[in-house]
């Protein structure tokens, strides 16, 4: 199984990105999918999160300002992130997790300039 994101890159404070992860190989169909972010020095944490049941999470401080969404024919994860702060800088991983496995992608970098 792989996953690999794309969409990252600079933007100004303001600007939106799309950040897509696109899954292949086999999967359980029982699962969450989510977005976590690292900035430099600091720990990954959950960005947003989308369970195959459409149960969605979300950080407090992207509530409002970010979307994630799948489609769960392509298995692919998005996530829309709108009005980005120069605090959203960070790399961003794409995460799948069921009850027999977990993986991650390798990271977007996502850098917003003020």
């Amino acid at each position: 199984v792989q996953l690999v994101e794309s969409g990252g890159g600079l933007v100004q404070a303001g600007g939106s990105l799309r950040l897509s992860c696109a899954v292949s190989g086999s999967i359980f169909s029982i699962n969450v999918m989510g977005w976590y972010s690292q900035a430099p020095g600091k720990e990954r944490e959950l960005v947003a999160s989308r369970s195959s049941g459409n149960y969605t999470y979300y950080a407090d401080y992207v509530k409002g300002r970010f979307t994630i969404s799948r489609d769960n024919a392509m298995n692919t994860l998005y996530l829309q992130m709108n009005n980005l702060k120069p605090e959203d800088s960070a790399m961003y991983y794409c995460a799948f997790h069921s009850d027999y496995d977990d993986y991650w992608g390798q990271g977007t970098q996502v850098t917003v300039s003020s």
